[in-house]
């Protein structure tokens, strides 16, 4: 095998993020759902037998040294020498969004070179891996739509039914560090009864949690963030103005609504210049689902 193509790496949306302490260290803990949605990145990875790693940029320009080139260094200490990777990058989900485009990226890049390089490491090795480039790249390994605790490292499979969402990125971006610095914070929301239903669910099971979830919490980062980026309140109420209730995903300025349609039947009005607007629908699974087990 010299080249995988056409590799998907789609973002995710916070159904609904509380923040219910803090630990020592400073990490943040959190309860939240993470759903996979249809708007994604794509790689190209082809081996390069010099040991080399590279990148190109084939939409947006990256930082010399991204994610990607970091999961794919951490990799290649399991690989055997001369195994390298050219990886070509279409970036399509926006950066700071909260919509975890750079954790995806990595993900998939471990599972291609996983495969391109011959390697064969069970995804518990992947997941180890992967949490040590951030707390969002277990979830896009694991490749479920997930009940999510901890740090981001306690993951459990749920089932969503599938619907349909506006997605809405101002040309504004949020950093997170700001975010959780942030004295204002609510840091003390109590643990959320839906973990009942996790728990409830036979061991490897996912639960069905209906159609309550999508409606479910809040996102304690909102407040917080509509402080620091207008654009988020702009975009909340752009939303709300056509009858959507919208909430902000992740620590990014992106904010979603849920759809009574199909993505190619809503109607949605024109959006300010600079707005990235987008119908997405949820995905069951990871496209990658199953390549590393």
């Amino acid at each position: 095998m010299k080249a995988i193509y056409d590799l998907p790496a789609p973002a995710k949306l916070n159904l609904f993020l509380h923040i219910t302490g803090r630990r020592d260290d400073g990490y943040h803990l959190l309860q939240s759902v993470f759903m996979l949605i249809d708007w994604c990145d794509t790689l190209h990875v082809e081996l390069r037998r010099d040991g080399q790693l590279s990148r190109q940029d084939l939409t947006t320009e990256l930082p010399a040294d991204d994610l990607i080139l970091r999961a794919a260094r951490a990799l290649q200490a399991h690989a055997a020498p001369g195994q390298g990777a050219h990886i070509s990058v279409a970036k399509h989900v926006p950066a700071q969004a909260g919509m975890g485009g750079g954790s995806s990226d990595a993900a998939t890049c471990l599972l291609a070179l996983n495969r391109l390089w011959g390697l064969n490491l069970p995804l518990s090795r992947l997941l180890h891996i992967g949490l040590k480039l951030g707390a969002d790249v277990p979830f896009f390994l694991a490749g479920r739509n997930a009940w999510v605790e901890g740090i981001g490292e306690q993951i459990r499979p749920v089932t969503l039914p599938a619907a349909h969402f506006a997605v809405v990125k101002p040309p504004e971006g949020l950093d997170t560090r700001l975010i959780f610095s942030a004295p204002d914070l609510e840091r003390a929301t109590p643990v959320a009864i839906i973990s009942g239903f996790a728990a409830d669910s036979k061991q490897n099971e996912a639960p069905d949690l209906g159609n309550q979830v999508f409606d479910f919490g809040r996102n304690d980062l909102q407040p917080v963030a509509q402080r620091l980026c207008p654009a988020v309140t702009d975009a909340i109420e752009w939303l709300g103005a056509q009858g959507l209730k919208a909430r902000m995903t992740g620590s990014g300025s992106s904010v979603f609504a849920k759809l009574q349609q199909a993505p190619q039947d809503a109607e949605l009005l024109e959006a300010p210049k600079g707005w990235q607007v987008r119908r997405c629908s949820n995905l069951a699974v990871h496209p990658l689902w199953g390549w590393a087990t």
